[in-house]
């Protein structure tokens, strides 16, 4: 893998620049978005060069598609004329059905892969780029047949992802939409709630002065922003509204159960949960 073009600098994109040449890589990496995005980019050190997609898909190894939802989308229904026959397309799109559906219609000359690196943060931009976002992080990779994982260039590009100390892990598109829509979708859409409930209920001005820092906790995703967060809804939703129903469910039950013993157990068993994701 010499060449690399990443299509949407922003915070994924260029922390995976970054991360790619903090590893090691010595190859060329290019950078396809807005004019100003780029010159942070460049300015950042996150890519090598900028150019139009048509460009830059016509001399990379390596295509890593990490913008919106929607624009990986829209750039599956235009980029398979532009590839190289040896290419890889990955995207890193937080959810996967849609997308990995619609690349096997559109992507006929060179090979796709569907990933989501399960890194990132509230903040959005190739400002927030970090090297080292992606770190013990788990890095999902969704083939639609297993020995897609053994190409040359697939093989290659999982090799970088452990090199940027992701760590590989394989779902079918479907498995890693129902996961996701509890630990990532629900999570925000929890926090999302949480502070629009108290938002609607107190004065911010007065209140706010007692509130201790699990607010800040629980709400840190909040800050999220629907721009964002659109497409991932539209493309997830029915996974979605089965955490939002099993959630619903579980906060009737602790509404239910304030002043028994079984609340103890729901105590108990987040408590799990909780200590098991800070392993």
């Amino acid at each position: 893998m010499q060449t690399v073009a990443i299509v949407g600098v922003g915070l994924i994109g260029g922390s995976f620049g970054l991360a790619l040449k903090k590893a090691g890589f010595s190859g060329q990496i290019l950078g396809v978005s807005s004019d100003r995005t780029l010159r942070q980019a460049l300015d950042r050190g996150a890519i090598d060069e900028g150019l139009p997609l048509a460009g830059a898909a016509a001399r990379a190894d390596l295509i890593y598609l990490s913008q919106p939802i929607g624009r990986i989308l829209d750039t599956l229904h235009h980029i398979d004329p532009l590839v190289r026959p040896q290419a890889l397309i990955a995207d890193a799109g937080s959810t996967k059905g849609a997308i990995v559906s619609l690349a096997r219609t559109t992507v006929r000359h060179c090979q796709f892969l569907g990933g989501h690196p399960l890194a990132g943060r509230e903040k959005r931009g190739v400002g927030a780029a970090d090297a080292d976002l992606f770190a013990g992080r788990a890095y999902v990779l969704t083939p639609t047949d297993s020995r897609e994982l053994e190409t040359p260039a697939a093989r290659a590009f999982i090799d970088w992802v452990r090199r940027i100390g992701a760590v590989p892990v394989v779902l079918n598109p479907e498995e890693h939409d129902r996961i996701i829509g509890f630990t990532s979708h629900l999570a925000q859409l929890a926090s999302t709630a949480l502070a629009a409930t108290i938002a609607e209920h107190i004065e911010p001005e007065h209140s706010l002065n007692v509130a201790g820092p699990g607010l800040a906790d629980t709400t840190r995703l909040a800050l999220s922003s629907y721009d964002l967060w659109r497409d991932i809804l539209a493309t997830n939703t029915e996974s979605i509204e089965q955490a939002l129903t099993a959630y619903i469910n579980k906060l009737d039950h602790l509404r239910e159960n304030l002043r028994t013993r079984q609340m103890q157990e729901e105590f108990e068993k987040a408590g799990e949960l909780a200590a098991k994701v800070r392993r």
